[in-house]
């Protein structure tokens, strides 16, 4: 008689995973077996979403398997899919700021997203900023949200030697969306005092949003350095004065997790900031381009030693994230009548 499935992954594998969502599936994918062996796991992987594939296919699939359990690593989910299950949604970034993004998110949230949450055992998020969110626009009630946060790359836990610039230089990572508000990080950069020497690298290339100007200075440059690996980057975290992360939202930011795992200072915009770093974050308000170029030149004037936020964050690791999540399964298999 075959041994009976208790956990059916949906992995998914499409273009609209950002870079976090896709590192987040991966990497439970590959650890959950391993951190929970009292459960039995099957992945079903995917490549697309959006179609007929996530709303037919993919519960075609998950019925076959058979599992006791289902849990969908993204936001992208099938209406119809077998009970129980569980659903990582992220953040709501998508709604919180609509104008940033096309107009076919909102509805599908309101309709699909909407109605997955409402049948879900669990929903699964990275942080406690994001359960609100969940409460004002799914309807989420906050008595079945699951708080787990996310894991930090072993190549950040290495022992990492700095790049060597030519000027003091401040760090962006990631995409550079509008809602990454790049325009306030700009507009402090400019601010600084004249005479202070400083860079702005920026990983990705130079697709800034429509309208964004590119910032100037007499004793400093903007760079960007394209997508570099994760060993090259740790380099570039443990280099710079601080990551700056001005984005306006972040369902938890790995970037920040990943400069503070190498001793980086990071500053960051409040909203964007994770319960678990905000003690080791220099904040700003959103958009506030005078208190971030006072940060920045502080950071410039006075470095000093990361050592707490360094601890910290090699807690949170990936393993950690697979066996909390892996609780999270126990407590709802107990709770299903098969379980």
């Amino acid at each position: 008689m075959a041994t009976r499935v208790d956990v059916a992954l949906d992995l998914p594998r499409t273009r609209q995973l950002s870079v976090g969502m896709k590192a987040y599936a991966e990497e439970l994918a590959a650890r959950l077996p391993r951190v929970a062996p009292d459960l039995r796991f099957v992945t079903l992987e995917r490549h697309s979403a959006l179609g007929v594939e996530e709303q037919i296919a993919v519960p075609f699939a998950l019925r076959r398997a058979k599992a006791r359990l289902v849990h969908y690593l993204s936001v992208y989910a099938p209406l119809a899919g077998p009970r129980p299950y569980v659903i990582t949604i992220h953040d709501l970034i998508h709604l919180r700021f609509p104008a940033y993004f096309k107009r076919t998110v909102g509805p599908y949230y309101a309709t699909v997203v909407r109605m997955v949450c409402a049948r879900a055992a669990r929903v699964i998020t990275d942080d406690e900023r994001t359960v609100a969110d969940l409460q004002r626009f799914l309807g989420v009630d906050p008595g079945k949200v699951a708080i787990v946060p996310l894991g930090v790359d072993a190549t950040y836990l290495a022992e990492v030697t700095a790049v060597s610039p030519a000027r003091p230089y401040f760090l962006n990572v990631g995409n550079h969306r509008s809602h990454k508000d790049l325009a306030t990080l700009f507009a402090a950069w400019e601010a600084l005092d004249p005479a202070c020497e400083a860079d702005l690298v920026l990983t990705g290339d130079d697709d800034l949003p429509q309208g964004t100007a590119h910032p100037r200075r007499a004793r400093g440059e903007l760079r960007f350095i394209g997508n570099v690996d994760a060993v090259r980057l740790a380099e570039f975290y443990k280099g710079a004065v601080a990551l700056v992360h001005p984005a306006l939202c972040e369902g938890f930011g790995l970037p920040m997790l990943e400069a503070a795992a190498v001793g980086a200072a990071v500053i960051a915009c409040d909203d964007a900031v994770p319960a678990v770093l905000r003690p080791y974050v220099d904040v700003f308000p959103p958009r506030d381009v005078r208190t971030l170029a006072a940060l920045m030149a502080r950071a410039l004037a006075e470095p000093r030693a990361r050592d707490e936020a360094r601890r910290l964050a090699r807690t949170l690791t990936w393993d950690r994230c697979a066996e909390r999540t892996a609780e999270v399964y126990r407590t709802v298999l107990q709770e299903s009548p098969s379980g």
